[in-house]
């Protein structure tokens, strides 16, 4: 099966542990397997042996019952606890791989994918699915193994004790083959529609908990109880539905199991009345099919087990097998260095087949030039800006740094180069210092505090309770707008960049902490390339280009002095603001 090739790709490392475990395991399993034949012992030739003097009947007792302990009492409970240790130990080594493998994959998808996907959904994979595909670890590779491995000893053991009896246990085992062909496969395509519904479920409970506050503030807590509760129905329809099936199964495949002893008793008991049987075979016989058929229920459950296993990977898979959107080229340039000048040749883009977002952009900018970009909302301005790291990739046209097309650059060391300050800046449950070092994760605590100094956060960070090592909860939440947006030009700051990102990065301030943003950032853009996408037209006035975006297209550009000249779109614009 491919989707158990694949998953084996993350298991070989360990493979030499996984056979040592089994071996272990097989004393574990194979020393219960030595009971029934010290119980026939014990009967046929001690309790039922009228020619042993008694003396020696209790000696040879002392004898059985010494070894039986050694094994069950000093030899077993260290090989069971090794063999546990081990198992959990590789099947969580295993999904330690997997999950930093899902980790690496989810930083180099595109912002397209999470624009459609529900962060929850994300995390249910990562955090959910992964968790279930340990059972095939565990369950799959070692307990199947181990069980199969008991019914094949116990087979030869009953096999030289009476081949005819033997045949009689392993009758139903045919019947057994088919009832778990039978259910198996429609219960891996139930454990998968669970899965997707239990995801759904975390996905939207991981929106509502960090929109609770939109919730409060329009009193919709009656409408969103409702929204969620029919999820959590539809989850529990479908967990049902896997659990009737489920049920089946195991009312079936365990009649099977349990009709074979009942044959066996009965078939020994009749060669016992004949004199073809001693009372200790059959007793060892009767004991064994526990050893026989306990296996085999065991592997119902890991069969239900393995199923969901598979079912989890299924969804593993899918998920990394999403395409990413931003990929290097072949022999992709590494940027060392960066003047800044940037040109847009006649950038188009487009979401899909949708309607084109830009059309034929073309633009010159001068290293160290700073640039303004505005129109109204929904003309394009902040999807032209995200083009620049390659969040997206043009559909049409190109854009060249310092005179290189920067789809033949290495995306990472891009980025590198580029500083961005959104409007909504996102700040992780951490310290002050932490988030700020996001933007140089080896600076020194003095290079973090300069950073904030020069972008006005260092005495509002002081006056935190702990200081930069003030914890700002998630995504910021202690700490307002402005003082979040400090924080993010510090990160800037602190990076370095030749080229500046300003997406509407004081649009949604009050005028205090718009002023102290403003001071930082004009300080900030100090000779180097800047681009400014601005809500705000009073505060891009000293811009050296004004760049009016409408429907996708430019508009007209120049300086503030010269568009206002022309009273065009942005002279419109500004009287509309000043007014």
């Amino acid at each position: 099966m491919k989707t158990i090739r694949r998953y084996m790709v993350f298991v070989k490392p360990y493979r030499k542990e996984i056979i040592g475990t089994i071996l272990i395991g097989l004393l574990k399993f194979g020393i219960p397997l030595l009971f029934p034949l010290a119980m026939m012992y014990i009967i046929d030739d001690i309790l039922l042996n009228d020619s042993m003097a008694q003396d020696e009947q209790y000696s040879q007792l002392y004898w059985i019952i010494g070894g039986m302990a050694l094994l069950f009492i000093v030899l077993r409970p260290p090989i069971e606890y090794y063999r546990q240790y081990f198992a959990q130990w590789i099947g969580n080594k295993v999904l330690f791989d997997i999950r930093d493998h899902l980790f690496t994959h989810i930083q180099k998808l595109s912002l397209r994918f999470y624009s459609n996907r529900k962060v929850g959904e994300i995390i249910s994979r990562v955090i959910h699915d992964v968790e279930q595909t340990k059972n095939f670890v565990i369950t799959g590779l070692m307990n199947v193994w181990l069980d199969f491995a008991t019914i094949i000893i116990a087979i030869i053991i009953m096999l030289n004790l009476n081949v005819w009896l033997t045949l009689v246990a392993i009758s139903m085992f045919p019947f057994y083959g088919f009832s778990i062909k039978y259910f198996y496969q429609q219960l891996r395509n139930l454990t998968r529609v669970r899965s997707q519904a239990l995801a759904d479920v975390q996905g939207h409970l991981h929106e509502r908990v960090q929109g609770m506050n939109v919730i409060r503030s329009f009193a919709n807590e009656d409408y969103e109880q409702e929204q969620f509760a029919n999820r959590n129905r539809t989850f529990l329809s479908k967990a049902l539905d896997h659990t009737k099936w489920n049920a089946k199964t195991f009312a079936v495949v365990n009649t099977v199991t349990d009709i074979a002893p009942l044959l066996v008793l009965f078939v020994s008991a009749i060669f016992v009345l004949q004199d073809n049987l001693e009372i200790g075979v059959m007793s060892a016989f009767v004991l064994y099919m526990e050893r026989l058929y306990g296996p085999l229920r065991r592997l119902v459950n890991s069969s239900t087990t393995l199923t969901q296993s598979i079912a989890s990977m299924d969804r593993v898979f899918e998920f990394i097998d999403e395409k990413y959107d931003i990929t290097d080229k072949e022999g992709a340039q590494v940027v060392k260095h960066v003047d800044g000048k940037m040109t847009f040749d006649r950038v188009s883009f487009s979401y899909g087949a949708n309607q084109p977002i830009l059309e034929d952009i073309r633009l010159d900018i001068p290293a160290g030039q700073t640039v303004a970009l505005v129109g109204m909302s929904g003309g394009g301005k902040s999807t032209l800006v995200s083009l620049i790291p390659r969040f997206y990739d043009v559909t049409g046209g190109r854009i060249l740094l310092d005179g290189k097309d920067i789809r033949d650059l290495n995306v990472r060391s891009l980025r590198d180069k580029i500083g961005m300050v959104l409007q909504d800046n996102i700040l992780f449950s951490d310290s002050v210092k932490m988030n700020i070092k996001i933007g140089n994760p080896n600076a020194t605590d003095e290079e973090v505090i300069e950073a904030a100094k020069a972008a006005n956060a260092h005495e509002f960070i002081l006056n935190l309770e702990h200081g930069y090592d003030t914890e700002v909860g998630e995504r910021g939440v202690k700490l307002s707008g402005g003082q979040k947006q400090r924080i993010a030009i510090a990160r800037v700051f602190l990076k370095n960049p030749p080229v500046l990102v300003f997406d509407e990065a004081t649009s949604a301030l009050d005028l205090e902490s718009e002023h102290f943003i403003q001071e930082a950032l004009e300080k900030l853009a100090h000779n180097r390339t800047t681009f400014i996408v601005a809500h705000r037209l009073s505060t891009i006035t000293n811009a050296d280009n004004i760049v009016v975006i409408e429907e996708g297209r430019v508009k007209e550009q120049g300086t503030h002095e010269e568009l206002m000249k022309k009273k065009g779109a942005y002279y419109k614009l500004y009287s509309v603001q000043e007014m």
